[in-house]
């Protein structure tokens, strides 16, 4: 069985998810690390259970890579916002820009 998060930490995900600007990204071990923390996985856990109402397809793989599953979903989120892309060979088709596109508070 999944380990709960505390009601804190999930909170606190949310808060750094949602203050990531429209066009820009940070990686799971981003929003860890803003943290204080190392969990990439823990927020991962977070963004799955509670992520729905917030903007979810800012936070990405390392690489840059699309939230698992969620590639074409999040596509048109960053077409959108004008997040920059690059395309690739992979089963996802893209990837952000990480060099541009990671945001650092």
């Amino acid at each position: 069985m999944p380990q709960q998060q505390p009601l804190g930490f999930v909170e606190a995900v949310l808060a750094v998810v949602s203050d990531i600007p429209s066009g820009m990204v940070a990686t799971y071990g981003d929003v860890a690390a803003l943290l204080g923390s190392r969990g990439a996985r823990a927020v991962g856990g977070v963004m799955a259970r509670y992520g729905s109402d917030a903007p979810w397809w800012r936070v990405v793989r390392a690489g840059g890579r699309p939230p698992s599953g969620h590639a074409a979903s999040a596509l048109a989120h960053y077409e959108r916002e004008g997040t920059p892309l690059v395309a690739t060979a992979d089963d996802d088709g893209y990837r952000i820009d990480l060099s541009v596109a990671r945001w650092r508070p």
